[in-house]
């Protein structure tokens, strides 16, 4: 099979173009191949199963549709649902109710940032009946406290408040034998210096302390100060620093083989993994609105063989500070998903002061 190019997709003629239709919006609808004597009845003008199987027969050589098995039916290739996605498939505007829905379970939601885009991605689940995912990035929030609390012997958490009232833990290694009193001092040491400022800012502020040697801190005590800082500031590989997951058992309904359980078995695999998924809604983040992946287009999806429409919303500032989509089987209702998901991205953009 000799795939072609998109501008020789786009020649494809009227008649063609409106049988590889019906073959993509009866799979889209029922995931199920199509036979041409069904698409002979759904056609607007009067045309035969056998010259709709004739074109069926040159879509299939041009890469757009395939016929799965043995059945005598065609479906869309991962080819044949971008092309319809890009070339094809016009996008409505989102159904007043569902706009409404949105508007009024994201604002309804707490006004901490982590409640805002739970909210959000579970609201993207119910609405797509995919997983809803959402992940953050270049978050540097205002702080209000931050304390040490041992766990073991040579492990403490960090738990820091932000001022919008989010909160975030993370663990931290910590010297063996270390005095309790030794993390109330680092804890007591940051607060006098951290309220409304930034922990980028805290960070450069503290690191010129320590160096300068104008904190009153033994040795163990300033490692515990350097080390929780960086922890929570992360690996410093310019990571988003979270990801929300809601509604991976939606991607469980509709399945029609055993195959199928074994394609969600391995993007859900993929999705605990969670870096591919960050990589990729990375990828969403460097495009201007909504952006669509199919199939084995992105490795996360290639064995799974599944699709994520993902968007990207801003702060007050107008920076990208993260990205919210839908992930599901390649036969999403990506006319109704797409604009789901940039009225929700717009929505939550709207919360941040965006």
């Amino acid at each position: 099979m000799t795939l072609v190019t998109s501008g020789e997709l786009a020649q494809l003629n009227e008649r063609s173009r409106e049988i590889f239709r019906q073959i993509v919006e009866s799979y889209l609808a029922t995931g199920e191949p199509i036979g041409s004597r069904n698409i002979s009845r759904l056609l607007p003008s009067t045309l035969s199963p056998a010259s709709v199987r004739n074109v069926m027969q040159d879509l299939e050589m041009l890469g757009l549709v395939q016929a799965p098995h043995t059945s005598a039916g065609r479906m869309p290739t991962e080819l044949g649902l971008r092309f319809f996605v890009d070339a094809m498939l016009e996008f409505g505007d989102l159904a007043a109710a569902d706009r409404a829905r949105i508007d009024a379970q994201v604002r309804a939601s707490s006004r901490t940032l982590e409640g805002v885009l739970t909210e959000a991605s579970t609201l993207l689940s119910g609405l797509s009946r995919g997983a809803g995912v959402v992940v953050t990035t270049k978050r540097d929030p205002r702080l209000k406290h931050l304390e040490f609390v041992r766990l073991e012997p040579t492990r403490a958490l960090v738990v820091l408040v932000a001022e919008d009232g989010a909160v975030e833990n993370r663990v931290v290694d910590i010297p063996l034998g270390l005095p309790t009193s030794a993390l109330v001092e680092a804890s007591n040491y940051l607060n006098a210096r951290l309220r409304g400022r930034t922990l980028a800012e805290l960070q450069v502020e503290t690191q010129k302390e320590l160096e300068a040697g104008r904190a009153e801190l033994d040795t163990l005590t300033a490692r515990v100060v350097a080390d929780g800082l960086a922890s929570w500031g992360g690996s410093g590989e310019g990571l988003p620093q979270q990801l929300i997951v809601r509604g991976q058992a939606n991607l469980l309904e509709d399945l029609k083989a055993a195959d199928d359980l074994e394609r969600i078995r391995l993007l859900f695999a993929d999705i605990e993994a969670k870096k591919d998924l960050i990589d990729l809604l990375g990828r969403a983040e460097a495009g201007d609105g909504v952006r669509i992946f199919i199939g084995s287009e992105n490795k996360l999806f290639s064995l799974s063989g599944s699709s994520m429409i993902a968007a990207p919303f801003r702060d007050a500032s107008q920076q990208i500070v993260g990205v919210l989509g839908v992930i599901g089987p390649t036969r999403l209702n990506y006319a109704r998903v797409v604009p789901m998901v940039d009225y929700t991205a717009r929505v939550v953009g709207r919360l941040l002061g965006g």
